[in-house]
């Protein structure tokens, strides 16, 4: 099959697409054939991506965990989509991804593909869509009448946590760059700062902060929190002691797949309540530059890859 491809750890420059052998698929899997895969521009940072659990090196490695496609087979213990049924889901961080022309995943981490949408759509959805639903809902337990600061508002994550916390009734101020600004307003932010011109301490307090940015702006977000609010983090340390001191909850979050969510996460893209945002789409031989523009900074959504059809 072709592939996207690094021999050793380093960024985007170490990109190759060249020949690579076809996934082996083992108990539980099913090997997808992909249409299209969602990326991530930090992927390279982790240790994940270049090792096993048990922390065992596995270059040359295969990158981006979000897939969309269609079941070429399934074993036998695979419980999940069958054969020839159109999937969606977000990948094992410790197993070969998605920029390739087919991928081995746990069936039980795939879901049905949203009927509304297409593949390059679909890809854009799981690890943006699940961050955003476990962070507000599973940790934070986001409610009706909340409210939540985002920052990050025109990310991958920061998009779908306005539409699902505009779902939920939350009252939502959104932080991000004055590119980004009228994405966010649109998606249903009912205030939006421009981090380079004003404070967002001077919005006043939240019940909810979803970071997704980090440093300074996760430090100075501790302080805007009610007493038994929470903040959840996607990129720093939530330290116990500091949350004690603030009187609030403090999660530092890594997103699970879960293919109950993505369901539930497909409803709501099909009922037209949730869209991804995408900001750009590039060819799998031009893998290299989808996450170099990514690195950049100040993309309108996710950066997709698409798989031409042999």
């Amino acid at each position: 099959m072709k592939a996207v491809r690094m021999h050793s750890r380093g960024g985007p420059e170490g990109l190759v697409y060249e020949d690579a052998p076809d996934p082996r698929i083992g108990e539980g899997d099913a090997l997808v054939r992909v249409r299209a895969a969602g990326i991530t521009p930090t992927e390279f940072t982790w240790n994940s991506t270049f090792t096993t659990t048990d922390r065992r090196d596995r270059l040359p490695i295969i990158p981006s965990f979000e897939v969309a496609g269609i079941v070429e087979k399934a074993t036998s213990g695979a419980s999940g989509p069958s054969p020839g049924e159109e999937v969606y889901g977000l990948l094992n961080f410790w197993r070969d991804g998605a920029a390739a022309e087919f991928v081995a995943a746990k069936a039980a981490d795939l879901a049905p593909k949203p009927e509304s949408t297409d593949f390059v759509q679909a890809a854009a959805i799981p690890l943006s869509g699940l961050t955003a639903w476990q962070g507000l809902f599973d940790y934070a337990e986001l409610s009706q009448g909340d409210r939540v600061l985002i920052h990050g508002a025109g990310g991958g994550v920061g998009t779908f946590a306005i539409q699902l916390a505009k779902w939920k009734g939350a009252h939502i101020i959104a932080t991000c760059s004055r590119f980004n600004a009228d994405l966010a307003k649109e998606l249903g932010a009912d205030e939006v700062i421009d981090y380079e011109r004003k404070r967002f301490e001077e919005a006043g307090d939240f019940d909810v902060v979803l970071d997704t940015v980090g440093g300074d702006i996760l430090e100075r977000s501790w302080g805007v929190i009610h007493k038994g609010g929470t903040l959840v983090t996607i990129v720093g340390d939530a330290p116990e002691d500091k949350a004690e001191t603030f009187g609030v909850h403090g999660v530092s979050m890594l997103v699970q797949p879960n293919q109950a969510q993505l369901v539930e996460i497909s409803s709501l893209v099909d009922s037209g309540k949730v869209r991804p945002a995408i900001s750009g789409v590039f060819p799998l031989f031009k893998a290299r530059q989808a996450y170099e523009k990514g690195l950049a900074g100040h993309s309108r959504g996710k950066l997709v890859l698409r798989i031409d059809v042999r």
